[in-house]
């Protein structure tokens, strides 16, 4: 494929997708919030008191909510990534290692930026380092057995 616009928008949804995937899991694994959010003035009462179906449905709800965060963050990072990289690219003419180590750090540092140029540093390392552990795991020849 050769539109950076096409592998920007499949990043972006492919990473959509499995964002809600991995938001649904995390969110039916935690027990962060034993108490059900009271109206105002009311007591909080412990989730586990109330009846069965407002139990699942108040599950439910923060499962969806938790999921579409999940996934909105992982599409942002996913399409964020990959027009980057692709742009870098179409730039230097080469698709090698540098391209994906140089996409990671501008997208690690414009994920943090509201940190401060501190966490704008640390998260270009960061990104930059994971993206080339990927991409060299990714490159290396498949062995034949």
């Amino acid at each position: 494929m050769e539109s950076c616009f096409a592998k920007t928008v499949m990043s972006g949804g492919a990473g959509f997708a499995l964002g809600g995937v991995f938001g649904i899991f995390m969110a039916s694994m935690a027990y962060d919030t034993p108490f059900h959010t009271a109206a105002p003035g009311q007591p909080a009462t412990p989730i586990s008191s109330l009846p069965m179906r407002q139990q699942l449905k108040i599950g439910f709800k923060d499962m969806g909510a938790r999921s579409i965060s999940t996934a909105k963050n992982f599409g942002k990072v996913g399409a964020m990534f990959s027009g980057i990289e692709c742009g870098i690219e179409g730039l230097r003419a080469k698709n090698d290692l540098a391209n994906g180590v140089m996409a990671g750090c501008l997208t690690g540092g414009i994920l943090a930026r509201g940190g401060g140029p501190q966490a704008a540093a640390i998260g270009c390392a960061g990104f930059a380092a994971f993206s080339a552990a990927i991409d060299a795991w990714m490159r290396m020849p498949k062995e034949d057995e």
